[in-house]
């Protein structure tokens, strides 16, 4: 069973940047796409980002699109999210999980497409 970790979150302020960590233990993730989705306090949770196996396609929310990079680096096994231009709206606890289907073709945004979620790790944008 695949077991995911997320770091880097932390309290910054707005148009700081911050890269978020995934890292799997238990199991690889080389072929699966991966995600990262976000829950605000009293909020759903959100799609942020995710990557596809082979790392060749990306998918981003409209309220991140151009500000947040999604990557991968399977021989670390691990996958990252480079946040720029922090506002505070981002703030929410972040999460990553794999799809439930290997090596799917194309990145679903709906969190129930998802498994293996992490604890999370908190954003705090300040303005």
């Amino acid at each position: 069973q695949v077991q995911l970790v997320e770091s880097g979150g932390g309290l910054v302020q707005a148009g700081d940047s911050l890269r978020l960590s995934c890292a799997a233990s238990g199991g690889t993730l080389s072929m699966y796409n991966i995600v990262w989705f976000r829950q605000a306090p009293g909020k759903g949770r959100e799609f942020v980002a995710g990557i596809s196996w082979s790392g060749g396609v990306t998918n981003y929310g409209s309220s991140v699109k151009g500000r947040f990079t999604i990557s991968r680096d399977n021989a670390k096994n691990t996958v990252y999210l480079q946040m720029n231009s922090l506002k505070p709206e981002d703030t929410a606890v972040y999460h990553c999980a794999t799809d439930r289907i290997r090596q799917r073709i194309g990145i679903l945004s709906i969190a129930a497409a998802y498994e293996n979620w992490g604890q999370g790790t908190q954003v705090t944008v300040s303005t």
